[in-house]
């Protein structure tokens, strides 16, 4: 069946605000209205049933009915609803949780803060870098360096560090003293003639060092990134990148924050991107996948190198002075580890592995289409970047609106992706997805494609 309007979008206009949405647009045509979910599938309130090709939002690792997520759930209602974890307090799901996420973790990594999400998440590691630096006598080291082009959210601290347009225009971001750019790792698009993948990684890994040295290593405290970069366009790095980026930051005492919000649990085909891509984090950010997001979780770990500063600082100061109310939640711990136990029972990270092969082919078979310039991706992650010359890598201009045409002839097949900044396309379906179901997600992307094709000429 195809896409058709939706009965009950009228009655969702007047009261919503629909993120990432041209809202003049929505006024006119109303939400797709989503009603349920089975596997990799969901459905809207004319019963149309779509592949969800984003997981959700890079998030539904486990697909819309796994039931032993709904009993851990339930479950964990039935024996304590809520308990926070201020003053000394914990829960069982908490305490077993933080431990299963410490077993799982990459690096020296030996402590868990919980919180409510990817944005929480990285506002909690920034302020975890300030108070690292207050308490090893290094007050004027606050800076942190994000990636133009980079997501890490969109409150006013996390979206100070996303260097994406749409989510900064309008809202004053960045609004954080501190926060600095550098350098996009896309070698399709920023790489220069005759210049090989490794020695773009050492150029930009030249450039940091010399931002570093510009702004004062005394001043600049962490570098925070995506193992590979999601919503800004499914940015695989180049080769060596990670390497010589963490060379550079050892050299100047620059922390690493390791973002592995969509990257984390199984997604590039390891446990970690960090994994995947030999990054060693004094700090990590995870959510998502964490709990497939059945309910809404997020985690902060870091080393005990920088847990004992908070030990001693806090017992300076009378406390460690930060919390959620919803942090450590006992229900959403309960289900997260459940998700955890999935991924070992099973072997999701061997699922991921067995039919990513499959999933990279058919994804780069795409770079062959007219309308693609790169194709590129990991795992159970890809990327698509629309160009209108693929000779030139000469991009539709922005009025084309190439991407957002292209997911919407997508979505005439019953397939749902996400447009993304420079004209990507970015696809993300559940860890559980089949074989059978990859060529049948890909067939929809290419009949779409070939449609947009058509009208963008």
């Amino acid at each position: 069946m195809n896409y058709a309007p939706n009965s009950l979008a009228g009655r969702d206009l007047a009261y919503s605000l629909h993120p990432y949405t041209n809202l003049a647009v929505h006024q006119e045509k109303g939400p797709l209205v989503i009603t349920r979910g089975e596997g990799i599938y969901i459905y809207d309130d004319q019963d149309n049933k779509y592949i969800e090709g984003l997981a959700g939002l890079w998030c539904t690792g486990l697909g819309f009915s796994e039931k032993r997520l709904v009993d851990a759930i339930k479950g964990q209602l039935d024996v304590l609803p809520f308990s926070h974890s201020f003053s000394h307090r914990a829960t069982v799901p908490v305490i077993d949780l933080s431990e299963k996420l410490i077993e799982l973790a990459p690096g020296d990594l030996s402590k868990v803060y919980l919180v409510n999400s990817g944005s929480e998440a990285v506002d909690t590691a920034i302020k975890m870098v300030w108070y690292y630096h207050n308490a090893i006598g290094k007050p004027e080291k606050k800076k942190i360096i994000s990636r133009k082009r980079a997501y890490h959210g969109v409150t006013v601290a996390a979206g100070s560090l996303t260097a994406l347009p749409y989510v900064q225009d309008g809202w004053d971001l960045p609004a954080i003293q501190g926060i600095r750019h550098t350098d996009t790792p896309c070698y399709y698009r920023y790489g220069e003639d005759g210049e090989s993948e490794e020695d773009f990684a050492t150029r930009l890994a030249e450039n940091l060092d010399q931002q570093i040295q510009d702004e004062g290593p005394e001043t600049v405290a962490a570098f925070i990134a995506e193992p590979v970069m999601g919503a800004g366009g499914v940015m695989t790095p180049p080769k060596t990148y990670f390497e010589k980026i963490q060379k550079v930051l050892k050299k100047h005492d620059v922390l690493m924050i390791a973002d592995e919000v969509i990257c984390g649990f199984g997604r590039t085909g390891e446990m970690w991107g960090s994994d995947t891509y030999g990054i060693k984090p004094d700090i990590l950010t995870c959510a998502k996948q964490l709990s497939s997001s059945y309910l809404p979780i997020g985690a902060v770990l870091i080393t005990d190198a920088i847990y004992s500063a908070f030990v001693e600082h806090s017992t300076k100061l009378g406390t460690f002075g930060t919390g959620n109310t919803y942090g450590g939640h006992p229900v959403a711990a309960a289900v997260a580890l459940e998700t955890l136990k999935i991924y070992e029972d099973d072997d999701i990270i061997g699922h991921v592995q067995r039919v990513a092969p499959h999933f990279q082919k058919r994804l780069k078979a795409l770079g062959e289409h007219p309308l693609v310039g790169e194709a590129r991706g990991v795992g159970l992650i890809g990327g698509l970047e629309l160009v209108a010359d693929k000779a030139t890598k000469e991009q539709y201009p922005a009025s084309a609106k190439a991407a957002p045409l292209a997911v919407e002839k997508i979505l005439g097949h019953n397939l749902i992706l996400r447009p993304m900044p420079g004209d990507g396309v970015g696809i993300c379906p559940p860890l559980i997805i089949t074989e059978k179901e990859i060529d049948e997600m890909f067939d929809r992307i290419t009949r779409g494609l070939d449609e947009a094709k058509e009208i963008l000429g």
